[in-house]
């Protein structure tokens, strides 16, 4: 079967999407009444979900258990992205302070970076811990170029990259450098592939709309970087891995499937621009989505290849 299956969300456009989903699954609105939502992440003990409303300065939390939806941090430094690490741990992206953040267990917060080469970042907006612990984030400028998302400001750093900031020194390297505005990142299952967005079109005329990818080496430097798939809607913004390699991505429409081959395999259309999504649930088989105002979530037979 291709197309859209009328009222389920989903849109088949290859047969392989076809397993992703059961036939009477749905999408459901969970909550609406933000501004600009961001960085879901789920946290498996509590069984509930954090994410960002970037605007609005603050950061929401879903409870599972009872759908009840409740005002996590705020203000939150206009916070972005956010994950999980290995140790089930907190790691923000914040604009405002232009840095990276980890909120321990008891609740305070340590700098994880700052600044390169003594120089502040730009406004870090997505992040992914690896199975080292390593924090791997991007460093657009969309925090600085405005009041809205964050605060006014002057590039320090002199670009838009991807970093690294080490487990044990904390030492940040950057690991990327030729990207017009680096936004949503993500590991292949086995972390030898980097995937990054790059939503320079949202500034540039005929800016990149596009995810590259990238082999990473034993000692953690990028090769290749060649394009993977390029946005039919919208752009790419963030994104997430399955268990079989496949990419679920966030778009103008909804979230766009792509298998490791890079081919557009199907979609789950959202009615509002989607920003980011990640899986979560007992299995790690339910899709959550944030779009523009509102959280969404969908049921599918795909499961999650990391936490966050």
């Amino acid at each position: 079967m291709f197309g859209e299956i009328e009222g389920t969300g989903f849109e088949v456009l290859d047969p392989r999407f076809s397993s992703c989903f059961v036939g009477h699954a749905r999408v459901e609105r969970l909550w609406t009444g933000g501004r600009w939502h961001e960085g879901p992440a789920w946290f498996a003990p509590g069984r509930y979900l954090i994410w960002s409303d970037i605007p609005n300065n603050r950061m929401l939390r879903w409870d599972e258990t009872s759908s009840a939806v409740s005002v996590f941090r705020q203000p939150a430094n206009n916070s972005n992205g956010n994950t999980v690490d290995r140790q089930g741990r907190l790691v923000s992206c914040e604009h405002l302070t232009r840095r990276v953040t980890r909120t321990e267990f008891d609740g305070s917060v340590t700098i994880v970076a700052d600044r390169f080469e003594g120089r502040r970042f730009n406004s870090p907006n997505d992040v992914v811990v690896a199975s080292d612990g390593a924090i791997w984030f991007t460093d657009p400028s969309y925090g600085i170029m405005h009041d809205y998302e964050g605060e006014y400001g002057e590039e320090e750093i002199g670009g838009c990259y991807v970093y690294r900031a080490d487990p044990a020194s904390g030492e940040v390297a950057r690991v990327a450098d030729d990207f017009a505005k680096p936004n949503g990142l993500a590991f292949s299952p086995d972390e030898t592939l980097l995937y990054v967005a790059d939503t320079g079109a949202s500034h540039l005329p005929d800016g990149p709309r596009h995810i590259r990818r990238f082999k990473v080496g034993d000692d953690r430097r990028l090769s290749g970087g060649e394009v993977f798939a390029q946005c039919t809607n919208g752009l790419f913004d963030g994104f997430r891995v399955d268990t079989k390699g496949r990419l679920w991505c966030s778009a103008g429409d909804g979230v766009h499937c792509y298998e490791p081959d890079g081919t557009l395999i199907g979609k789950v259309h959202i009615p509002e621009a989607v920003s980011n999504l990640t899986f979560g649930g007992a299995r790690r088989n339910r899709l959550f989505i944030t779009a523009t105002t509102s959280l969404y979530a969908v049921y599918v037979t795909a499961n999650g290849s990391t936490l966050g």
